[in-house]
């Protein structure tokens, strides 16, 4: 029985490691001569699954009030069980 249970655990530990959440991210926008604003957004996860991720260029654009987006730069931060993803915007 304690041989069941401590495989149980090491395949969820496992499972837990190797997961990888994905996230359809923009690499870039056009259009727009770089301006002086600037849009931030961010969100985590948690074990790939648990969390809220609205990191996306039309979030970042809409706290910013960016309305043309000339720049865009993504960072992914991941740790044990966190995944942290910033998009920041600029623009006009």
């Amino acid at each position: 029985m304690k041989k069941a249970i401590l495989i149980v655990a090491l395949v969820i530990f496992a499972i837990a490691l190797i997961g990888c959440p994905s996230v359809n991210l923009p690499v870039a926008a056009a259009g727009a001569t770089v301006g002086a604003k600037t849009g931030v957004a961010s969100g985590s996860l948690i074990l790939g699954v648990f969390g809220n991720v609205d990191a996306g260029m039309l979030a970042a654009a809409k706290a910013g009030g960016i309305t043309r987006i000339a720049t865009v730069d993504l960072k992914e931060q991941s740790g044990l069980f966190k995944y942290t993803y910033t998009t920041t915007v600029t623009g006009e």
